[in-house]
């Protein structure tokens, strides 16, 4: 049985929430070749704008340490490591330049990549990083072969453009060695520029084809099925049926507020059978009629009934009915449109309270 979904049923983009998850985890997309480009661009720069003067300055200190070998004295072991200080600090003013480059532009490349962040699953210990099974599978399996693939196919296309740009410097080569030193060695500077122009171009071509490779790959790979998406979005926006439950449990108990508020009503209108509006209206508390209940069909039934038992007087306007159902709410006051026709329906619930001497 598989394990998961095979990738040929996973035909839906991946989800913000999906993608979001799989950010928080550290599963970003990430190119390998872009640090390399990099590499070779720190060390491109090195040689054209510091290679020259540091090299100079290094055969000069060079040349004169050998030259005047009697004037350091290795009596002692103290005296040694004094010259071997000396002559690290030295070389270590032309690596220090080169390796800051390249220090710089290898973190460049990741930093401009994906965001730093600290995710503490990627430093969790797991048993799968320590299996020899595992191991073996990044190695020789699908990815790890398209992975040696790919590193083959770099080193030759690099290796070729080497050759290539060696066989064009072979004149300049031979030439610059019947010259004076210095000559030659302007020669030698000029074919490792050459050289190394050539491999930041190629490696370039790569970096960019590695680094879109990289997202369409992560991309891909995110992607989910038609259930997983359904799933999801049960998990953020709630069980369907759960939901549908919920709205029918705040229904009910909307209806029975509204049929608990119709004994306090102060009149009802309706047509016969199909629509019931219960309103409220206090002269000295309300500025216009306060619907309190409204209703179709059953429910409409239901409101008339009530009303009759608690003498609330319903009239029967199917007209003014069905066009108040239409616009008006339940807790609101009607619009001012009905007012004229609401003041007079009013009007008779009083009249017809003072003949019957009471005070609703």
């Amino acid at each position: 049985m598989a394990e998961g979904p095979d990738k040929e049923s996973k035909t839906e983009e991946a989800t913000e929430k999906k993608v979001r998850d799989s950010v928080e985890k550290g599963q970003l997309p990430f190119s390998r070749e872009a640090p390399v480009f990099a590499s070779f661009l720190a060390i491109l720069v090195f040689v054209l704008f510091f290679a020259e003067n540091n090299a100079v300055r290094l055969g000069g200190f060079l040349s004169i340490f050998i030259e005047r070998a009697d004037d350091w004295s290795l009596a002692t072991q103290t005296d040694a490591i004094a010259i071997y200080r000396i002559v690290f600090v030295e070389i270590a003013k032309v690596a220090g330049v080169l390796m800051l480059l390249l220090i710089s532009a290898g973190l460049a490349a990741s930093l401009l990549q994906n965001t730093p962040r600290f995710v503490l699953e990627r430093i969790r210990p797991k048993a799968s990083r320590i299996s020899l099974a595992s191991g073996w599978s990044r190695l020789f399996g699908a990815r790890g072969m398209v992975e040696f693939a790919k590193s083959l196919g770099k080193l030759l296309v690099v290796g070729g453009f080497v050759v290539f740009t060696l066989r064009a410097a072979d004149t300049r080569l031979l030439s610059g060695m019947i010259t004076h030193p210095m000559v030659f060695t302007t020669v030698i500077r000029d074919v490792v520029v050459d050289i190394l122009l050539a491999v930041t171009l190629v490696m370039t071509v790569i970096a960019v084809a590695d680094f879109a490779w990289s997202r369409f790959s992560w991309r891909r790979d995110l992607r989910m099925t038609r259930q997983e998406v359904k799933d999801e979005q049960k998990q953020t926006e709630g069980d369907p049926i759960v939901k549908a439950r919920q709205r029918s449990l705040a229904r009910d108990r909307a209806r029975q507020r509204m049929m608990a508020a119709v004994p306090q009503a102060t009149l009802v209108i309706a047509n016969p059978t199909h629509f019931a509006i219960a309103m409220r209206y206090r002269r000295d508390q309300d500025a216009a009629p306060l619907v309190v209940a409204k209703g179709q069909d059953l429910i409409a039934l239901k409101i008339r009934e009530i009303a009759r038992e608690n003498g609330v007087p319903v009239f029967e306007e199917p007209a003014l009915a069905r066009s108040m159902y239409k616009q008006v709410s339940v807790d609101s006051m009607i619009p001012p449109e009905f007012y004229k026709a609401v003041a007079e329906l009013v009007r008779r619930v009083y009249r017809l309270g003072e003949k019957q001497g009471g005070d609703r």
